[in-house]
């Protein structure tokens, strides 16, 4: 039989901070042990109180954790090893975006070494303590902006192209839909079930890579028109939590529920392509 829900352990990074905390205190409120990994220790801390105090009697802890290079993501690998017994859930929650091309001290272009490179890492490492329990899940945070993505393998560090913000997040975002479908193929039989979601349009911290003007726009309109960190959580949490989503596995959800992936998404070709070259780059 399966670990009860007050059983289980789930690990979410990016916890610190908007859909990552939500999904945090979500997950807690129904009486699992919460995992919150943060790249700042203290701002980890922070965010712990505030999920406590929405969920008293909580089992909480903080794991200080950076997705930024591939020896720090190791080093988290090792720290949830070593202080977390059981992993139940997965959820890839961490992302970036930016408006300027930066690498990772790896030499990656940032925003596909934090949104893709890292979690791909950062999964893999964990996959046998996910697959211990019987029924673990790997949840990965992707977008609708997916479908606008395209992964162009003979330039994926975008060195020769123009580089723009948007079309660099997005491609990230299907590379989440890549990993997702993959790693469901790869590890069938495992017991792991692999998902991607897109929480919505929400208004979080990951437009502070955008310039101030823009960013305080995008905030004031964000109060008006997007959705909260709590709402973009739900799918986070059902599908880090809800029966039945192990008959999707490799899927796509999106208000809950699941979606046929579109375009792009439905290039397996492609996706066995870039795990074979992510784990090149990544030294699996």
């Amino acid at each position: 039989m399966g670990a009860s829900e007050a059983e289980k352990t789930y690990v979410v990074t990016g916890a610190n901070t908007g859909i990552g905390k939500a999904t945090a205190k979500g997950l807690a409120a129904r009486g699992g042990h919460v995992v919150m990994v943060s790249r700042d220790a203290a701002k980890g801390e922070a965010a712990r109180q505030e999920v406590l105090a929405a969920a008293p009697g909580a089992r909480v802890e903080v794991v200080q954790g950076d997705l930024g290079s591939l020896a720090s993501t190791r080093a988290l690998a090792s720290a949830l090893l070593a202080q977390v017994p059981r992993i139940d859930v997965l959820v890839n929650n961490a992302g970036v975006w930016l408006t300027s091309r930066q690498e990772t001290p790896d030499g990656f272009e940032k925003t596909l070494g934090v949104n893709h490179l890292a979690p791909f890492l950062l999964t893999n490492l964990l996959k046998q303590r996910l697959a211990e329990g019987g029924g673990g899940r790997v949840v990965n945070v992707s977008s609708a902006l997916y479908a606008r993505g395209r992964i162009d393998f003979d330039d994926l560090m975008v060195e020769r192209r123009k580089y723009a913000g948007m079309a660099v997040y997005s491609d990230s975002k299907l590379a989440n839909v890549y990993f997702t479908r993959e790693l469901a193929r790869r590890w069938a039989g495992s017991g792991v079930t692999s998902v991607a979601l897109h929480p919505g349009v929400v208004r979080t911290d990951l437009t502070r890579g955008l310039p101030k003007i823009v960013e305080g726009l995008y905030k004031v309109l964000g109060r008006l028109f997007l959705k909260s960190p709590e709402q973009g959580a739900r799918t986070s949490i059902h599908c880090a939590t809800a029966p039945g989503v192990e008959a999707h596995d490799g899927g796509f959800f999106s208000g809950s529920k699941p979606k046929a992936l579109k375009g792009r998404g439905q290039d397996a070709e492609a996706a066995q392509r870039l795990w074979d070259e992510s784990a090149r780059l990544t030294g699996l």
